[in-house]
């Protein structure tokens, strides 16, 4: 989700489309687009089929990733959720960001 500054949702995007077990996701295209729509903000979500919600150590490094390449930009990662059938993880809410 792209948000402005005062978090209002400008767009929400689904960037990356992945396998059962791995999405290839790419910071550039993030920055790219977020740059294209004057956003603030943004939030990530993506999906763990296999019901974990648990950020993985590649979650992890994303997220970091991420981050360093919007930070540049002046872009804020709000919160990196993680979605399973029946349950959700806020890495913001549990203090990962």
């Amino acid at each position: 989700m792209f948000l402005d500054a005062q978090n209002r949702l400008l767009q929400f995007e689904e960037m990356f489309v992945g396998t059962l077990t791995q999405a290839s996701v790419y910071p550039r295209e993030i920055v790219k687009l977020a740059l294209e729509l004057g956003a603030a903000a943004v939030i990530l979500s993506h999906n763990h089929p296999s019901g974990h919600v648990k950020p993985s150590n590649a979650d992890e490094k994303l997220t970091f990733a991420l981050k360093s390449a919007l930070v540049i930009v002046d872009v804020k990662v709000l919160d990196h959720m993680i979605m399973a059938p029946g349950l959700s993880y806020s890495m913001a809410e549990r203090g990962e960001l």
